[in-house]
């Protein structure tokens, strides 16, 4: 099993999808990889080489991949939230930022539903 950036790539997977595994890798940025280095992209994960795996790494050094992305994502939104602008404090509240509906649906943002107690209730009252 090949490892690259402190990831281990799937087994049984075409080289172009098990890239993939590698987190800011999708399907553009591992075929370019792939071809640059001239390794085709159908073969699979089990037929690579180490000296292969050392060509897919030196061309991964091109991209801004893995724990520099996940620093740099993180990093962009801790500056959002200390501006304490719009999109910051949606972070914040762990709300969605972009615009999208929160009366309905949410949920992955949200959370799971709380159910407000006597809600109910008062309709049965009437």
């Amino acid at each position: 099993m090949a490892r690259l950036l402190g990831v281990d790539l799937p087994r049984n997977k075409k080289m172009r999808i098990a890239l993939r595994a590698i987190y800011g890798v999708g399907p553009k940025v591992a075929f370019d990889v792939l071809t640059s280095i001239g390794i085709d992209p159908e073969r699979s994960s089990n037929d690579i080489t180490e000296e292969e795996v050392q060509q897919i790494r030196s061309a991964l050094d091109n991209y801004t991949v893995e724990g520099d992305l996940r620093r740099e994502v993180a990093m962009n939104i801790k500056r959002l939230k200390d501006l304490g602008c719009y999109r910051g404090i949606r972070h914040r509240k762990g709300l969605p930022v972009r615009g999208q509906r929160t009366h309905t649906n949410a949920r992955t943002r949200k959370g799971p539903a709380v159910a407000i107690a006597g809600k109910k209730s008062i309709k049965a009252m009437k």
